[in-house]
């Protein structure tokens, strides 16, 4: 059987780019190219293949059956080759090598940045370099080393290790509006300027056993965003506990119910990274330091909740005497 013929790498990753986007214009912004070339590219590789890739209609590419098969394998291949030079370049490196993480902005304002002193405390020669950003990056092309992401996974070429499940969703408040509730029965947060979607406070109010019309004076895109305008009295808000841990136990915000939900559309949290920097110091060092800071929140609620606990059981008894 004769050897398949060896294609040029240039020619590859072109295929890669137009078939993925199925757009010659855009792969060849991506790939710095001009229009022209990229399609000599294509029509190259498919007269040295022997067959087509894609099916021609006007000005559009559309991948066929051929075009399918090779892309899966090309997308398998490149990666091991764009993992292999990141792990290169890190070994070259030393311990001059930043590492590069790309998280939700409102994982990174709420819980990574007010910790980034400890990790500097226990890691004072590897820098940190965060990319906060709602988009899905690809690690390997754009030179990150890890990710925070929400999601079920599996991430293609990726390896993911769960950080922690749905986190219950709470009702916080600044502790001005914690001492004016201070007593109130559930319907009276109606009454309150509320900050978020109106269907999640909905979900909230049926788990406390109100049914009332819910109407928000405001909706924010970022988590982080909506605690801060919680934080300065401008209305309460539903957070996942995670998030508000930090501004909980500080007293900045106060929980105002012991009623908890989750979000129906929640998903983990999970941290993800190549394969190839599996077992590479700094990034094992970063997953340790991670995993011990949310035990160290966890810790933390737990001991503000055990608190809460304690006073309405106090107070529950107190009412009983009189």
């Amino acid at each position: 059987m004769p050897r398949p013929p060896r294609l040029p790498l240039g020619a590859i990753t072109a295929f890669r780019e137009v078939a993925e986007r199925q757009n010659l214009r855009e792969a060849a912004e991506v790939l710095h190219l001009t229009h022209s070339a990229v399609s000599q590219q294509i029509r190259g590789l498919e007269g040295q293949l022997g067959f087509a890739l894609f099916d021609r209609r006007g000005r559009r590419l559309i991948l066929n059956a051929s075009g399918q098969a090779l892309l899966r394998s090309v997308q398998s291949a490149l990666a091991q080759l764009d993992e292999g030079v990141q792990a290169a370049a890190v070994a070259a490196s030393g311990g001059e090598q930043r590492l590069r993480v790309t998280v939700l902005p409102s994982f990174a304002n709420r819980w990574l940045l007010p910790r980034i002193g400890r990790w500097r405390e226990r890691h004072p020669d590897l820098p940190l370099e965060i990319d906060a950003s709602i988009r899905a990056v690809d690690l390997v092309r754009e030179g990150f080393h890890a990710a925070v992401r929400q999601g079920k996974g599996p991430w293609p070429g990726l390896e993911s290790e769960r950080l922690f499940d749905l986190p219950p969703i709470i009702v916080v408040g600044s502790p001005e509006a914690a001492r004016r509730l201070a007593g109130a029965q559930p319907e009276a947060l109606a009454r309150e300027p509320l900050l978020g979607e109106p269907d999640l406070w909905r979900d909230w109010f049926a788990a406390a056993g109100v049914n009332l019309p819910v109407r928000t004076v405001a909706v924010f895109n970022d988590a982080g965003l909506m605690l801060q305008a919680a934080e300065q009295g401008l209305g309460l808000t539903l957070s996942r506990e995670i998030l508000a841990a930090d501004a909980l136990v500080d007293a900045r915000l106060v929980r105002l119910s012991p009623v908890a939900i989750t979000h129906p559309d929640a998903q983990p949290y999970h941290f993800v990274f190549p394969p190839a920097l599996r077992a590479w110091g700094p990034l094992v060092s970063l997953r340790e330091w991670m995993r011990d800071e949310l035990d160290r929140s966890y810790r933390a609620l737990a001991r503000l909740n055990e608190g809460a606990r304690s006073t309405a059981r106090g107070r529950t008894r107190a009412r009983a005497r009189t």
